[in-house]
């Protein structure tokens, strides 16, 4: 490696077109984001999403002003505290939207009721204490990932600004990234089973009441739409548990480590996978899928009127 390339915290200097093309990405997306929060109601997206936005563009922002300043310090530990948060309140946001998928489908074949279920996982997610009060029940909890990732990140910014040795700091964000990563794989793991009980009727509560089949088939036709927002969200947390992954072994690697050291793998494991989760969620929103908003927003193709009779028109004109 180079000396020029070899200055600055880094260990080389930030590509400047790269932070560039990542800044104007995640701008233009939580603009779209702030759009699509508006026009279908969707409050509890700014707080998650549309923070996530936020702290992606003062991320990348800072890592354009090392491109220009590589051995400034004040720019790395802003984009370092930036990177490391941004996807915790996102992740949150899919805790929330598969609540109220739960809530659709059928919380009888749920481990947890939609409530619990959002409160339980967003406990390894992110402090949000300025939230709404009808937001409290389900992300008061959302603390542990976030305020120790959020701790360890200003403690080794601190150790690096005072020349000293960050791997204190370094350890407890990779403590935060590794409870991250546990609560994403419980999540995709009662997920999993959630779709599997639904799609072949075995309700975990054996004493519930029984589904007529009418209603059955009712719900099997919400199913059908419903399962392209699903979709979305095994994207999502596809990238999420990629770049969670590779912040776990960067991390473990130290500060010099050849992992943290290699701009392209930060680019393609971080950047690129943030940038896919949040452009999806913005192609398969949940505005467009998710009942309490089609009022508001006229979703294309989502039943307008469904009631027990099994003749189903959507927006559309389509009648099934």
């Amino acid at each position: 490696m180079s000396t020029t390339e070899s200055v600055g915290p880094y260990n080389y200097v930030p590509t400047e077109w790269i932070c560039i093309t990542f800044v104007a990405l995640f701008g233009i997306n939580t603009v779209l984001h702030l759009f699509q929060s508006y026009k279908f109601r969707m409050w509890w997206l700014i707080p998650t999403v549309i923070l996530a936005g936020i702290l992606e563009v003062l991320g990348w922002s800072a890592r354009l002003w090392s491109s220009i300043s590589p051995t400034l310090l004040t720019p790395f530990e802003i984009q370092l505290v930036g990177t490391i948060l941004a996807p915790t309140p996102f992740l949150a946001a899919n805790f929330l939207v598969l609540g109220k998928i739960i809530s659709h489908l059928g919380p009888e074949f749920s481990r947890l009721s939609p409530k619990l279920y959002t409160l339980v996982f967003c406990t390894f997610v992110c402090s949000v204490a300025w939230f709404r009060a009808s937001f409290l029940n389900s992300l008061t909890q959302d603390v542990i990932c976030l305020v120790i990732q959020a701790v360890g990140g200003a403690m080794a910014a601190n150790e690096v600004n005072q020349n000293q040795n960050p791997d204190d700091g370094g350890n407890i964000m990779l403590i935060g990234v590794t409870v991250q990563l546990c609560a994403m794989a419980l999540y995709v793991l009662c997920a999993g089973e959630f779709l599997l009980r639904f799609l072949n009727n075995t309700p975990i509560r054996k004493n519930s009441i029984p589904v007529s089949e009418e209603k059955r088939h009712a719900k099997i036709m919400e199913w059908i739409i419903i399962r392209w927002l699903m979709l979305g969200l095994v994207i999502q947390a596809f990238c999420l548990f990629v770049r969670a992954v590779y912040r776990t072994v960067e991390l473990s690697n130290g500060w010099s480590g050849p992992i943290i050291s290699t701009q392209a793998y930060f680019n393609v494991f971080d950047g690129l996978m943030m940038t896919i989760a949040v452009y999806t969620m913005n192609l398969i929103h949940p505005g467009f899928f998710l009942s309490e908003t089609r009022r508001f927003s006229g979703a294309v193709g989502w039943p307008q009127h469904c009631p027990a009779s099994l003749s189903c028109t959507t927006d559309n004109g389509y009648s099934y």
